[in-house]
């Protein structure tokens, strides 16, 4: 005797009820994006504005007007901006000071982030605090101070020629950069390795670790999201500085790119078209530098959040 297996009866469903369930709709929600929609566009729209100018004859656009029709579109300027005031090495003037400088800040405030938050060194919560109100000390205030220092402080020959100080030379620069910055990193990275568990360091301990190799082969790695995020905002910070190297340099081929834009002008007239192609000249390394890190960016200021 053979016994067969009853399939139990099909309910019929009807098509509202096998469509899958729609959101509510809520004008708060759409509120919100009308507004984030109005805020990028008011971003985007002066660097779109420049870079529709760059592409046009300035005659155009002085008899037409800017928010005219193009009658003709070239690189003209580009070419133009490029060659005319030598900007390849007023970047490199740029990324001698910029470069050195991000490295450094990183390292130092890595270092000192994990000596507050991961050894637990004597003081180190009031270290915490003089770094972040570093960061609230106008810059302008130590000008004067700042600018007598550089001027007795000697350097050789081969830091700082001709003047043989910190003052004219790359050095002083980087330097005060690293000074400024190094608090925001501090500040940023000491809270983002407390969310590191403790007994990572404690198991290196165990293990015979010192405090450099916990810092290099333990801590370090697990921040390196928060490191991509900080190289990039620290690299724009630094890179479109202008005040520092104008206040500590005397010597023109020692500027930085962002005084370069400068030089398109002249006395009597000045072409807004080609001053716009400059500066989107000027402006493409800090857009290369973020496209190229926005995975660590994103991660970084992402990675955490959920942690309580």
């Amino acid at each position: 005797m053979t016994s067969t297996a009853t399939r139990p009866p099909a309910v019929a469903t009807s098509p509202a009820e096998a469509a899958p369930s729609r959101k509510p709709f809520r004008w708060p929600r759409v509120g919100l994006h009308v507004f984030l929609w109005i805020v990028a566009i008011g971003w985007l729209a002066p660097l779109l504005l420049a870079v529709y100018a760059s592409l046009r004859p300035y005659a155009e656009t002085a008899e037409f007007g800017y928010f005219s029709w193009p009658r003709s579109l070239s690189f003209d300027y580009y070419v133009q901006a490029w060659s005319s005031v030598g900007l390849p090495k007023y970047f490199l003037n740029t990324l001698i000071v910029a470069v050195p400088a991000v490295l450094a800040t990183l390292f130092f405030s890595s270092f000192v982030a994990f000596l507050i938050s991961r050894r637990r060194i004597p003081g180190g919560k009031l270290l915490l605090v003089m770094f972040t109100a570093g960061n609230l000390l106008p810059q302008q205030v130590i000008v004067t101070p700042l600018y007598i220092m550089y001027s007795k402080i000697p350097l050789p020959w081969w830091m700082s020629w001709p003047s043989e100080k910190a003052f004219d030379s790359y050095w002083g620069v980087i330097a005060i950069h690293v000074a400024f910055q190094v608090g925001f990193c501090v500040f940023v990275l000491s809270n983002y390795m407390e969310t590191i568990p403790i007994e990572l360091v404690e198991a290196s301990i165990v293990d015979g670790a010192g405090v450099w190799r916990q810092y290099w082969q333990v801590i370090l790695p697990l921040v390196r999201p928060a490191l991509g995020a900080l190289g990039t905002l620290e690299f724009a910070f630094i890179y479109n500085d202008f005040f520092w190297a104008v206040v500590l340099m005397s010597s023109g081929d020692k500027l930085p790119v962002t005084s370069a834009l400068n030089n398109l002008r002249s006395v009597y007239f000045t072409d807004y078209n080609l001053l716009a192609a400059g500066s989107i000249l000027v402006a493409l390394p800090t857009i290369i530098v973020f496209f190229v890190l926005q995975r660590q960016f994103i991660s970084g200021l992402t990675l955490g959040a959920n942690k309580g």
